[in-house]
């Protein structure tokens, strides 16, 4: 199978506030109002966190399928802490990111226990956005003047 590109395209429409277009998909990015957004919208990281679940998600349930495992249950809660000093330029103690992810899975199959544990671990090399998680990714970035 060929390589599979994806994109978001969009602009700013304000010092917080980001619209794009994925697809047919319209998508906005603000933030709340204690980090100087208007709060209409989820920020990046919160996006972040939902492309995570929504991957293991898809992923669970193409795995599942190929295990021949109904799931009855799955429930998928994620977090994690940033400190937004240096994304403030406040300080350059910590990263700008996530310190950790916290990934509550709730999974209720008809698999036994090893049979859940193989579907788990298929699903952790297999989800492209723990894959873009863990391992460092490269990105080219290209200014031009409009």
């Amino acid at each position: 199978m060929s390589l599979l590109n994806f994109s978001i395209n969009g602009k700013s429409t304000s010092a917080t506030r980001y619209e794009g277009t994925a697809r047919q998909f319209s998508i906005v990015v603000d933030e709340p109002p204690i980090l100087g957004g208007e709060d209409s919208a989820a920020n990046p990281v919160e996006y972040i966190l939902a492309g995570y679940a929504g991957c293991l998600n898809v992923v669970f349930n193409i795995v599942a399928k190929e295990l021949d495992i109904s799931i009855n249950q799955l429930n998928i809660n994620i977090n994690g802490d940033i400190n937004p000093e240096k994304f403030l330029g406040i300080s350059n103690k910590e990263r700008a990111g996530f310190q950790s992810l916290n990934a509550h899975i709730e999974l209720n199959t008809d698999a036994s226990f090893e049979k859940e544990q193989l579907l788990i671990l298929k699903v952790k090399e297999r989800c492209p956005v723990n894959d873009n998680l863990l391992n460092p990714t490269p990105v080219n970035y290209i200014f031009t003047n409009s």
